[in-house]
């Protein structure tokens, strides 16, 4: 028997997290971070789980809305390890202090403005958690190979597969019984594209018991990738004949390397002309690094572009900010240029400051290249809601806003059903997770329409008995 708590993602997109116990093991698939506005509260809440008592935490990738409460996890008393791919295990450090940074400076900056205003805000004046968490949560990652069957106990096993959604992405395939009794649960984790430029194609199964399926994009198809060129020459091109600027809020792992891989691109084929592109993100800047430590988990056409000493991520007028005072100063120049910052949806970090620059500028471009979850400040400005709150001030938004799908490192309506295709038998139960609950619905309608299969759209706080 297993029985599964979904602590997360569960009719909702972010704050990924699922308690397991099975055969005296009781263990966790991720610990993410909520980033719609309607459920921060729970990121304050205490686990709903004793944390005492978790053997492991199974993480399939490093980003936020999958890691981002691990930190809070240990400080709250979990002392097991947690398991995740070798790319996975070294962009933590970088994705969970630069969290823990942007929590302290936040407050910070809360405290202020709240005490200057003579009131109190809806949430503590205090960070979530600090890099002193931090520093006691990193000593507990071990890193596993692809494909490697880890032993979690004498009747649990455990594999990673590569999920082709960020560098070091997994699924996570889970074994539990003995020989004459044995479930297979397989958690997709995000599930990546097939062909994207930088990492490999997901892995398939032919057998599966029971599923836990990601849908962020369950009921839509984001178009043909093979037109981002064109699309972002477009952009770029109109925007400069305009003297305006580019403002791309980029998440750092993966979204930020794969632009540089398309303006290098474009430059070198001189689809655009050279100017300055400013990588904003000492996350970012760090997070390419890694990039090149790991070449085993790219695709094959980026191995041979390293392999013959083009670094896919270097252009003439390329331009990685570190100082933040660089970052200031990038609003004082006075020709067309385009600007990549953190964060994606544009919840903190310097992509405000540079909204706050250009969003009342008619000449300028907002592109957003990344899902908006619900609530954040990039779904409000995406939806056309005008102005917009930022920093304590609200804004009239006359910039041109656009949008490119194809930049998703999530599968689609379409890839998701690929995905699925290559089950030999069908699942005893599906379970949907990680999106809206429309959406959730509408995908959980296709499945029902192409397969009838026996779909799940688990809640909040829900529990399940598996045999």
């Amino acid at each position: 028997m297993v029985k599964i708590k979904f602590l997360g993602a569960a009719s909702q997109v972010t704050g990924s997290c699922y308690h397991l116990s099975t055969n005296g093991l009781n263990f966790l698939v991720d610990c993410g971070l909520y980033q719609e506005r309607e459920f921060l509260s729970r990121n304050w809440q205490p686990f709903p789980v004793p944390t005492g008592k978790i053997d492991y935490l199974l993480l399939t990738h490093a980003h936020l809305d999958h890691s981002g409460l691990i930190p809070k996890l240990v400080r709250e008393g979990f002392k097991g390890k947690i398991l995740c791919t070798g790319p996975t295990a070294e962009l933590l450090p970088i994705v969970l202090y630069d969290a823990a940074k942007l929590q302290e400076e936040d407050a910070e900056i809360k405290r202020k403005r709240h005490e200057r205003e003579g009131r109190r805000g809806p949430y503590p004046e205090v960070p979530l958690y600090t890099t002193s968490d931090v520093d006691r949560a990193l000593p507990l990652v071990e890193a596993v190979d692809y494909h490697q069957e880890i032993n979690l106990n004498s009747e649990v096993k455990a594999i990673f597969y590569e999920a082709g959604h960020i560098i070091g992405s997994a699924m996570v395939e889970i074994l539990a019984g003995n020989n004459d009794s044995k479930c297979r649960l397989i958690y997709s984790g995000d599930l990546g594209q097939w062909n994207k430029p930088l990492v490999r194609d997901p892995d398939t199964f032919q057998q599966g018991d029971y599923i836990f399926l990601e849908s962020t994009y369950g009921d839509r198809d984001h178009g043909q990738s093979d037109a981002i060129p064109e699309r972002l020459a477009q952009i770029i091109n109109q925007t400069i004949s305009r003297q305006g600027n580019l403002v791309i809020p980029t998440f750092a792992i993966e979204r930020a390397q794969e632009l540089m891989y398309y303006f290098n691109n474009l430059v070198r084929r001189r689809k655009i002309p050279i100017l300055p592109v400013f990588l904003d993100s000492p996350m970012a800047v760090n997070v390419t690094d890694v990039f090149s430590h790991h070449l085993e988990c790219l695709d094959a056409e980026a191995r041979q572009l390293f392999a013959s000493g083009q670094n896919p991520f270097e252009f003439p007028g390329l331009k990685l900010v570190r100082d933040f005072r660089d970052s200031q100063a990038i609003a004082r120049m006075s020709k067309p240029a385009i600007i990549m910052a953190g964060s994606g949806m544009c919840t903190g970090g310097r992509i405000k400051q540079h909204l706050v620059n250009n969003i009342t500028r008619s000449e300028s471009t907002i592109l957003f290249v990344g899902y908006q979850a619900r609530g954040t400040l990039g779904r409000q400005i995406l939806d056309g809601q005008s102005p917009v709150r930022i920093y304590g001030q609200y804004y009239p938004v006359k910039a041109s806003i656009e949008q490119i799908q194809g930049f998703s490192a999530h599968a689609d309506k379409r890839q998701l059903l690929k995905w699925l295709g290559y089950l030999k038998t069908p699942p005893h139960k599906l379970f949907l997770m990680h999106g809206e609950r429309e959406v959730i619905e509408s995908f959980a309608r296709e499945i029902k329409d192409k397969t009838n299969w026996s779909t799940s759209l688990p809640d909040y706080l829900d529990e399940v008995s598996l045999n």
